[in-house]
Order: C-alpha cells, then sequence, then structure tokens
C-alpha cells in the first residue's frame, strides 16, 4: 500500500487516530472507513474518502468513499445520543490538541475558546466591535489572545486574491471571506495548521436576526443548515491560502443530533437567540458574555464598513458589488 495523505482528522468511536492506525484500518478493515467521524479528506491508493458533512475539501463528494471513480459507501459514524452541554464539551476536547481559535467575544467562540484553552486571535480594524469585545471577554476569562488591528491598505491588497478563491463573490460572502483571510494569515505565520471556529452555532441554534421575525423557523434552520457546504468551501478555500484549515466543534455530529433534537421555537423565543447554546454557555462563562449579541463577522469586524469605503473611493459608492466586479475584472486583465 502506498503512503496514505490526511487533510484534517479523524476519529473512531470517539478515538483520535494517528496516521498509522488509519493505514492498519485501510490495509485490514477497510470496511471501518465509513464509520469515520471528525473532519477530513483521505486518499490512498486510488480511493478518496471525505467527511460526512464535508467541512474538508476534497475531490469527491462530502460522506463518501471512492475507489478507482466507483462509490464503495457511504461514510457516516455512528453518534451516540448525549446532552448538548457533554457533545460540545467533546467536540472540542477532540479538537484542542493543537490549533488557535478564531475569536470574537461573542458566545459561540467564547463558550470554545473557554473550553479548548488554547492560544486565541481576534481581528479586526482599529477600535471595531469585535476586538473591543474580544478583548473584554478574554480578560474576564483569563484567556490568552493576540489581537490583530488590520488597515484599509492591508483588506485592499488582500481582496483580489480573496475574490479570485471563493465561489460566490457577493458582498456578504466577500466581507467574510476577508475577515477568514487574516486570521488564516495570522494562524499561518504562527505555525498553526488547525483554525477552531464557531462556526455552524448560528444555523443550529438559531442565531440570525432574521430568525426573530420569521413564521416558519424550523424550515428557515434546516434551509440554513443545509447551506453550510457553500459556507465551508468559501471558509476553507481562503483558510488554504495561508496552509491553514477551520475546525468546527458546533458542526460535530453529536453537536448536531443533540441540537436538532431541540424544538426550534425554544432556541428563538422573547427576542433571544440561540437559547440552548447560551444556557450551556452560561454553566462555563459568565452570563453576561454567554447572554450578550453580537454584530456578524464581517460588521463586528470593520471589514464591512471599509469594503464600502474602498468602493466609493474608487468610484462605486453606490454599489460594494460593482466594486468587487471591477476587482474581478481588472484581476483578469479586462
Amino acid at each position: 500500500m502506498n503512503r496514505s495523505e490526511l487533510s484534517g482528522w479523524v476519529e473512531l468511536d470517539g478515538h483520535r487516530l494517528t496516521l498509522p492506525e488509519i493505514e492498519h484500518i485501510i490495509r485490514d478493515r477497510p470496511s471501518d472507513i465509513l464509520r469515520f467521524g471528525g473532519e477530513f479528506f483521505l486518499s490512498w491508493d486510488g480511493c478518496r474518502a471525505r467527511d460526512h458533512l464535508g467541512i474538508m475539501q476534497g475531490d469527491c463528494r462530502k460522506g463518501t468513499m471512492i475507489c478507482n471513480g466507483e462509490v464503495r459507501g457511504v461514510i457516516k459514524p455512528e453518534v451516540p445520543d448525549m446532552s448538548l452541554d457533554a457533545a460540545i464539551v467533546t467536540a472540542v476536547s477532540l479538537r484542542s490538541d493543537e490549533g488557535v481559535v478564531a475569536f470574537s467575544g461573542g458566545v459561540d467562540s467564547t463558550l470554545v475558546a473557554f473550553l479548548a484553552q488554547r492560544e486565541c486571535v481576534a481581528v479586526g480594524v482599529g477600535g471595531s466591535h469585535d476586538l473591543v469585545q474580544a478583548r473584554r471577554a478574554a480578560d474576564m476569562l483569563g484567556l490568552s489572545c493576540t489581537f490583530v488591528t488590520i488597515t484599509q491598505e492591508e483588506i485592499a491588497a488582500a481582496l483580489p486574491e480573496v475574490v479570485r478563491t471563493i465561489p460566490d463573490t457577493d458582498p456578504v460572502n466577500t466581507g467574510i471571506a476577508l475577515t477568514q483571510y487574516f486570521i488564516a494569515r495570522w494562524a499561518g505565520e504562527h505555525g498553526h495548521e488547525r483554525i477552531i471556529t464557531g462556526q455552524g452555532a448560528d444555523e443550529l441554534f438559531g442565531g440570525y436576526s432574521r430568525y426573530l421575525e420569521t413564521t416558519t423557523l424550523e424550515s428557515d434552520l434546516a434551509r440554513d443548515f443545509a447551506g453550510l457546504g457553500q459556507q465551508a468551501a468559501r471558509d476553507q478555500s481562503v483558510a488554504a491560502l495561508h496552509g491553514t484549515y477551520l475546525s468546527m466543534p458546533y458542526l460535530d455530529l453529536r453537536v448536531v443530533r443533540a441540537a436538532q433534537q431541540i424544538p426550534a421555537e425554544e432556541k428563538v423565543q422573547h427576542g433571544r437567540r440561540k437559547i440552548p447554546l447560551r444556557t450551556v454557555a452560561e454553566r462555563y462563562i459568565s452570563r453576561d458574555l454567554a447572554w450578550k449579541e453580537k454584530k456578524a463577522m464581517q460588521y463586528g469586524s470593520g471589514v464591512w464598513r471599509v469594503l464600502q469605503k474602498l468602493a466609493s473611493k474608487n468610484g462605486y459608492k453606490s454599489s460594494v458589488q460593482d466594486y468587487i466586479d471591477h476587482i474581478i475584472r481588472v484581476d483578469h486583465g479586462h
């Protein structure tokens, strides 16, 4: 057998597997690959396998094992029935042997950071909401955190590379990807391959402000959860520019199972969002941090406002999208 190649990490029945252990399974018990959990793209001897939700990117469909062009099975790990609290703690623990936590001071990343006890990194424009809130949360919890201030010039310089890389170049995706770009750049420069993030919490627990007004919350959550693959493709493509990848404990299948067993109406009510997650969080972090509302990444980091300024400065005052399209045309030499 040729040596296998692994992007990400693999677990089996809650045990993190080393590459030699994976190769032993490939050789002697290949059917066990279909029970692999974790976040991975694995290739060996004309075969490829990718994690159930497709968090890691690779040239086969998510949740499949393919050998010599033929699908050999569906990857679907057995997931134990756990409380939400236990599921989150387990998911973070499995990812905390290496890496840095992308930190904004919101409940999603603050709970992960406290449980992981890894170095944190917060990025934003000087004086931005995320930098202010992240510093406050880190001080309250005694977390080790680096605060990276990004400038308008750095954002303008990164923009062509980002829009060249991500699948969808609308303003929201571009703003989020730009913020991720600087997190990944810092992580890569400081020797971290894994970036532990709070992605997926909004879709699982009802974090978007639009959920407060909807009359179809359950179907909205299902639709948004189904769209997480597109988000993963965006974020992982940007992370890969710096030799890193995003690891998402809230999208651990234990957490997904526990979250999806909670009725939608218990997640958003009385003007509050992500109620189950905040209830778990206040067992570990202060109630103030657990229940504090936060702006979306592209707004909290200040990147969206800089994008608007850059658009206006370049003659596109009324449309950030037109400015992004201009960047793409210039990048292609048109």
